[in-house]
């Protein structure tokens, strides 16, 4: 394991930058020499004879270009094997499919909604079983465990509250059941400030529509994992379920990984600087940034990563009134869901990104109307610091 930096998180060891520039990308397996590989739109590819194509048949089956893009990805797992797919969420329904009528799920009670409602409203009608469970406690962890358990769904950090989940302690006890299979969405922190199977997982999931891509213009989901089993499962369901991107994304993505080290040290710092900012506000109940020594979890997150990114939360004080106020009157900030990109985003989870979560489950977890979810981008700090402390003038 990495030795500790100067800010406590773990320090990156060295060649990061070097694998995102450089792993799949090798001019020389283009005929044309290209630097930047091409983006191969053709649906089809000329086969020598009837079964004897050259690596690709087929846009759903390989692409060329996505082909590049995923040992790219995962390169940068320290991964043997990647995949895309066409969105985050297509991603999981893949995941979802390995499993069968009867099987059982455990994911973490404090999710991205699209994944709630996916887990709720599908898996449960397939005849899967889930449990929610609060994943920052073991002894839960172990007592969620059944004999049909074939799935352990984490986020960490986890959409909205940013509760950091032990992904070391949680796969060895779910390892020590044959047959389960643990997933870490790691869409909040990226490969550059964490990587899940170094710590255990078994397969790590990306939205690569957030940070990995970083722009705001592409809609795209990826897997890498080690294990070649699940690879071959989850490479069959790819093709047979056709929940492919498009080359001209995969192109999109790939280029933005050149400066994914960049930044997310950018939102790593611009990030820290806002949430001891919204620290110290009187019109600021509490303040969720796994950065910040008050953070429940803070020593875990600087033993498991290696800084924390744009992402976090923040409870003004009052309710719906306040909030609103609040988000209207943001200027460099937007008010809009999603989140990773350049840009600083602000949003309020419970009539947004988790209106689909059940009202009780909400209540329970604590995604009140006061709860605000930033993402914080790579503008100047002192104008976004600015932004905030106008628009909670005014709330």
């Amino acid at each position: 394991m990495a030795q500790s930096n100067s800010d406590g998180f773990l320090s990156q060891p060295k060649g990061f930058s070097t694998k995102a520039i450089h792993v799949g990308q090798d001019p020389e397996q283009w005929n044309s020499m290209a630097v930047v590989p091409p983006i191969s739109m053709s649906t089809t590819f000329k086969q020598h004879g009837p079964g004897q194509h050259a690596g690709f048949e087929y846009g759903r089956s390989g692409n060329p270009t996505r082909d590049v893009l995923e040992r790219c990805l995962a390169s940068l797992d320290n991964g043997r094997f990647g995949l895309t797919f066409s969105s985050g969420l297509g991603a999981t329904t893949t995941i979802i499919t390995m499993l069968q009528n009867g099987d059982h799920i455990v994911a973490g009670d404090d999710l991205y909604g699209g994944t709630n409602r996916l887990l709720r409203n599908v898996a449960l009608k397939m005849g899967i079983e889930v449990d929610f469970v609060d994943l920052t406690n073991m002894q839960l962890v172990e007592q969620a465990i059944k004999p049909n358990t074939r799935l352990f769904w984490m986020e960490t950090p986890t959409n909205p509250l940013l509760k950091v989940v032990d992904i070391r302690a949680v796969s060895e006890i779910a390892h020590k059941h044959p047959g389960i299979v643990v997933v870490v969405d790691n869409t909040f922190l990226s490969s550059y400030l964490q990587r899940p199977l170094d710590l255990g997982a078994d397969v790590v999931m990306y939205s690569l529509t957030k940070y990995m891509n970083g722009h705001s213009d592409v809609i795209m989901g990826a897997m890498v994992t080690n294990d070649e089993a699940v690879y071959e499962r989850l490479k069959f369901l790819q093709n047979a379920a056709g929940i492919v991107p498009s080359p001209f994304d995969c192109y999109l993505v790939n280029r933005s990984l050149k400066t994914l080290a960049l930044r997310m040290e950018r939102h790593k710092s611009n990030s820290l600087a806002i949430a001891r900012f919204l620290e110290t506000h009187p019109k600021v109940e509490r303040v969720l940034h796994p950065g910040l020594p008050s953070h429940p979890q803070h020593e875990l997150a600087k033993r498991q990563t290696y800084g924390h990114s744009g992402i976090m939360s923040f409870y003004i004080r009052g309710g719906l009134e306040e909030s609103s106020n609040f988000l209207k009157a943001l200027h460099v900030f937007t008010l809009a869901e999603s989140l990773g990109g350049y840009e600083s985003l602000a949003e309020l989870p419970s009539v947004m990104t988790h209106a689909s979560v059940p009202l009780q489950q909400r209540q329970e977890l604590g995604i009140t109307d006061g709860l605000v979810r930033l993402s914080v981008g790579l503008e100047d700090v002192d104008d976004l610091i600015a932004d905030l402390q106008q628009a909670l003038d005014k709330a």
